[in-house]
């Protein structure tokens, strides 16, 4: 055989990251219960992905504008209610909700159901924040909305209120 002839070498393959539905690291605030589903590690760190189940009439976090990342949440059963600026919807089993860097936003279950949502970041930055607020619990600190913004603030967002001031 002549090098033209020879088959081409095999080329490693990226390796494939499977999250069973009983696997992904757990992380509990308040009335949210949320699965890590991909922090970054696997996409260098362009993409992070968690499955947050909000019980019913979970609150969410203040309103707030993310300068770095995209948020995408994919509402898979129940209702979220989203808070966008001044408009208020309810995004229900099968809507996408995109969020681009500036937009202020935030989202809450006020519903007497449970739901159960998807939320993609691009980059994986806001992953973190989640683990970190975990920390402030586990510390014995209250979630208040201030300390929410001071966990915020470290990963490029702000509040869209007066809230921060």
């Amino acid at each position: 055989m002549t090098d033209e002839t020879k088959p081409a070498e095999p080329t490693a393959s990226p390796a494939v990251s499977v999250i069973g539905p009983d696997d992904g690291e757990t992380i509990v605030l308040g009335t949210t219960r949320m699965r890590v589903l991909e922090d970054g590690s696997n996409t260098g760190h362009r993409l992070g992905a968690t499955e947050s189940v909000l019980a019913p009439h979970t609150p969410g976090p203040p309103q707030h504008r993310h300068a770095q990342h995209d948020e995408g949440f994919h509402v898979l059963s129940g209702t979220v209610r989203f808070t966008v600026g001044d408009e208020e919807f309810d995004a229900t089993a099968g809507t996408f909700v995109l969020v681009p860097p500036g937009a202020p936003h935030t989202f809450a279950n006020i519903t007497d159901q449970p739901a159960v949502m998807l939320s993609i970041f691009t980059p994986d930055l806001y992953v973190q924040y989640f683990r970190d607020l975990r920390n402030t619990i586990a510390a014995g600190r209250a979630l208040s909305p201030q300390a929410h913004i001071r966990t915020m603030r470290r990963y490029a967002t702000e509040p869209a209120t007066g809230l921060g001031d």
